[in-house]
């Protein structure tokens, strides 16, 4: 699959234009994606220099990832369209925030044994838990109701 992956939030805390903190698991789980054969791209709003500081901080890490903002290494940003034609999209800004990084290793798995939906999976694990500090506007949402 070619697997579209965000930065900040999602491989790293929020901290823009800094770079945070490694959240747990991203770059392990990235890696033995890339070792399971998966196509990554770095897909983020960073841009120039701020984009090669995630790309070096990646690449400290033993994580290169095929192209970053584009779908391949050699496309004009210029002239291409900003639609990425990606398979999957690993984003904190997803609907219900980023899951668990073992939950989404394992989510991919299951996807291409044919075992399941990334969407069933995702509803199945029930609301995303998380002690960053930014959480998801619909669990804020979701808790201010429960009260």
């Amino acid at each position: 699959m070619i697997i579209a992956v965000d930065f900040d939030g999602t491989i790293v805390e929020h901290e823009y234009p800094k770079i945070g903190r490694p959240i747990p698991f991203a770059i392990e789980t990235l890696l033995q994606l890339k070792k399971d054969r998966h196509q990554l791209i770095l897909w983020t709003v960073r841009d120039g220099d701020l984009l090669q500081e995630a790309v070096d901080y990646c690449e400290k890490k033993g994580l290169t990832f095929y192209a970053a903002n584009k779908n391949y290494p050699e496309e004009d940003v210029t002239t291409a369209s900003r639609k990425l034609n990606a398979d999957l999209f690993i984003d904190d800004r997803n609907l219900g925030g980023l899951p668990d990084w073992g939950v989404i290793y394992h989510a991919i798995q299951s996807m291409e044994r044919g075992e399941t939906s990334f969407e069933k999976l995702m509803m199945s694990a029930g609301p995303v838990q998380t002690n960053r500090r930014k959480r998801n506007f619909l669990i804020r949402l979701g808790e201010m109701f429960e009260r």
